[in-house]
């Protein structure tokens, strides 16, 4: 894995209102992640850009959803969502300004 960019692997924090939820009540994590990662690349990932310990990790993929304009209609993209679970006493300090 020593060809992988990090930040391609991580593409951007989950900031919803269910994230938010599960950060302040599980120490729980949402990330949007690349689709073709897998949980070792995208724990390591973790790991190596926050300099944190992850303890578990979950990997769902989010279907796109049918949307309609007037006549025309299409589907949203879908996207791989990471939900993880950092060591007690770790945090990311992206999240703690957003709480």
């Amino acid at each position: 894995m020593s060809g992988i960019n990090y930040f391609d692997v991580i593409r951007s924090p989950l900031l919803t209102e269910k994230a938010t939820d599960l950060k302040e009540k599980l120490n729980h994590i949402c990330f949007k992640v690349d689709r073709r990662a897998n949980k070792k690349q995208i724990t390591e990932a973790l790991e190596k850009i926050f300099n944190v310990k992850v303890t578990g990790i979950r990997v769902l993929n989010a279907k796109p959803k049918k949307k309609k304009l007037g006549r025309s209609s299409g589907f949203r993209t879908g996207y791989k969502k990471a939900i993880i679970t950092l060591k007690d006493g770790d945090s990311i300090d992206i999240f703690e300004k957003v709480s």
